[in-house]
């Protein structure tokens, strides 16, 4: 079947086990690229679509954001974050900054994802569409909006820590763990909105939890202990960790513990494609 020349995989007769299978997937995505490509620009641009200055603020938020941090914790409460290449005066401000940047990624996506079916009704509505790219194309439009805050956090790193170090460049490698996850529980979280319309509520508690869970304004080293390993169970620990290493500290990820993080985001991501893909035929009988 195929949709503006688009060769696509379609679901019919299939059964769930045909949708676990990683190359199904990729081939999938791959045949639908440049679709995801239009609408994910689409969401890039149409995000400060009418604004006077227009995708300009995807830099002027994120500066804001870090002239605030840098205000608030380095002269307010003059917080240190225990690591020598961050312990200057605005060391702490750039280091939650880094955290917050990759975190924003999966919460973002997930925050978007119960009601995305549901904005998407004519699409829906589409036997031939791939609705499966729109999960994708959310993701890779916050992914773009992470990589302008990673250059900005770069540039402030250089002038404000007189640091740098070649160690940035294993940042896609960072990045893919948390795309993976992204993926993932964005095909489990649109599928499942279409039917538990409470679920965006319940996602918004269980994001705040993972805000406190997840050490972007206090290292590890803070949590008593025993509470470490329990840390340690949330992916996005790892992830921010290693983002930090790679962009600020020139050090080299954990690469056992990304590895971990990273065969299980993929696992996440291949259980949520087959999930959506196995329900998504009744979408249109439920919106």
């Amino acid at each position: 079947m195929a949709v503006n020349g688009v060769v696509l995989i379609t679901p019919e007769r299939e059964t769930v086990w045909r949708f676990l299978s990683p190359f199904r997937l990729l081939l999938n995505l791959w045949n639908a690229r440049h679709l995801i490509r239009q609408f994910a620009l689409r969401d890039v641009v149409g995000r400060y679509k009418g604004s006077r200055l227009g995708l300009l603020w995807s830099i002027a938020n994120p500066l804001l954001m870090l002239s605030i941090y840098t205000f608030v914790f380095s002269v307010v409460f003059k917080s240190r974050w225990g690591v020598d290449a961050s312990d200057s005066r605005c060391g702490f401000a750039l280091t939650m900054f880094c955290g917050m940047l990759v975190f924003n990624v999966f919460s973002e996506s997930a925050n978007r994802a119960p009601t995305l079916m549901l904005c998407s009704v004519n699409y829906v509505k589409k036997v031939v569409f791939p609705l499966e790219i729109l999960p994708v194309s959310v993701v890779f439009s916050c992914l773009v909006f992470a990589c302008i805050n990673i250059l900005l956090l770069l540039l402030a790193t250089a002038i404000l820590l007189h640091s740098f170090s070649w160690t940035v460049f294993c940042i896609p490698i960072v990045l893919l763990p948390i795309t993976l996850l992204a993926l993932g529980v964005g095909w489990f979280l649109a599928s499942l909105g279409v039917y538990l319309r409470d679920l965006g509520h319940i996602i918004g508690v269980i994001l705040q939890v993972l805000f406190f869970m997840t050490p972007l304004f206090y290292p590890v080293s803070a949590v008593p202990a025993h509470f470490q390993p329990l840390l340690q169970l949330n992916p996005l620990t790892t992830i921010v960790e290693s983002a930090r290493n790679v962009l600020m500290w020139g050090k080299w990820p954990d690469w056992y513990w990304l590895a971990i993080v990273t065969i299980m985001s993929a696992l996440i991501a291949q259980l949520g494609y087959a999930w959506f893909m196995k329900t998504k035929r009744g979408f249109a009988d439920v919106i």
